[in-house]
């Protein structure tokens, strides 16, 4: 498996050897020792989610504050999706800045979300299952979010605006110029 930094270094890309014959295929999807070693710190996860949306479909910006905060290790098994992650933490070098890739079925790749980002993605094809892997459980009082078009943020979504489907949530997020995370970026919250 590759780990590759993002243009924001604590953003990791997971490239997972995939061995394939006319059987099918098999990949290794996860493996602790290696995913530690590559961002430099224990994340321990504790939770698997899944879901699935139709093209267009946007959900996000979204995060946890601390104590509660999340990293997530996030994939697609089925279809494509735009996934972002946005550096909300006070004091980072990239602060507002965002990693944008795409994954998919085909490609297998898998993006590391650290503390201190805002996560969202957007589905590409007819339908996309979408799972991930969290280090935090859900604490609805810590649950965050950006608005997904602040033009301060600047994010190509790769689909017309009128042909999102966003959760009534997702369409009354506060701007980034209201972000007040509690991440700073000084901060280990690993720790």
């Amino acid at each position: 498996m590759k780990f590759i930094a993002q243009s924001i270094p604590d953003v990791i890309l997971l490239q997972p050897k995939v061995h394939g014959d006319e059987r099918g295929y098999f990949v290794e999807t996860f493996r602790q020792d290696l995913f530690e070693q590559a961002v430099g710190h224990p994340v321990a996860f504790v939770q698997d989610n899944e879901s699935k949306s139709t093209r267009g479909v946007l959900r996000g910006l979204h995060y946890q504050l601390p104590p509660h905060a999340q990293s997530k290790l996030v994939r697609v098994i089925s279809g494509a999706v735009l996934d972002i992650a946005v550096d909300i933490r006070i004091g980072s070098p990239t602060f507002g800045q965002h990693v944008a890739v795409e994954l998919s079925e085909q490609n297998k790749h898998q993006l590391f979300v650290p503390r201190g980002f805002a996560h969202g993605f957007v589905v590409l094809t007819e339908v996309a299952t979408f799972a991930y892997k969290v280090d935090n459980y859900y604490s609805p009082e810590c649950d965050r979010g950006l608005a997904f078009d602040d033009g301060q943020l600047n994010i190509d979504w790769k689909i017309d605006k009128s042909k999102l489907q966003l959760s009534k949530k997702d369409t009354i997020q506060p701007a980034f110029s209201e972000l007040n995370s509690g991440f700073d970026y000084q901060t280990n919250y690993y720790a």
